[in-house]
């Protein structure tokens, strides 16, 4: 149970109750202005508000766990600030731990995207996304489809009707 301000549950989809650090997740933007919206960003916040469980419904267990792992190696990160305008886009620039740690399997991946993009986790939402980047980068159309078992749905005339319309963007 978590017994002080500073512990707090954290409840997955499939009933995993997960005991976690404030300072752990206050990379959720998600789960920070929860807090401040119901005024638990206090030192002195009500105990009995963080006694229960607050129920994540768009994420299971392994991934929840493997958000909360990320959290837990960078959270004495420093918040980075930067607009999305005014950063320059890389997908050549991630962490060697991160690059470790995103070796999973493409289901895996993606739940992790879609899990960072709900609890507002910005930092693993930019490596998880420039890990898929990096998976297309380089490859036809066809190679794209085969790493991520995409049916080609266009007919052939459709196929060269796309090409004829974008022919400025290819080499």
């Amino acid at each position: 149970m978590a017994n002080n301000n500073n512990r707090i549950l954290l409840k997955s989809n499939d009933d995993e109750t997960f005991e976690v650090d404030r300072s752990v997740i206050r990379l959720s933007t998600t789960l920070n202005t929860m807090f401040q919206d119901l005024g638990m960003d206090q030192s002195d916040a009500n105990d009995a508000m963080l006694q229960e469980p607050i129920p994540l419904a768009n994420v299971n267990g392994a991934v929840l766990r493997k958000v909360i792992a990320w959290c837990q190696h960078h959270k004495d990160d420093p918040v980075v600030t930067d607009d999305a305008e005014s950063r320059e886009r890389r997908t050549d620039d991630i962490p060697s731990w991160d690059v470790e740690f995103l070796k999973v399997d493409q289901g895996t991946l993606f739940e992790l995207i879609l899990a960072a993009n709900y609890l507002d986790v910005h930092g693993l939402l930019d490596v998880a996304c420039k890990t898929v980047a990096n998976m297309i980068k380089g490859k036809t159309p066809e190679e794209i489809r085969r790493t991520f078992n995409i049916k080609n749905d266009f007919t052939p005339e459709e196929e060269e009707q796309i090409r004829r319309e974008n022919a400025w963007c290819e080499d």
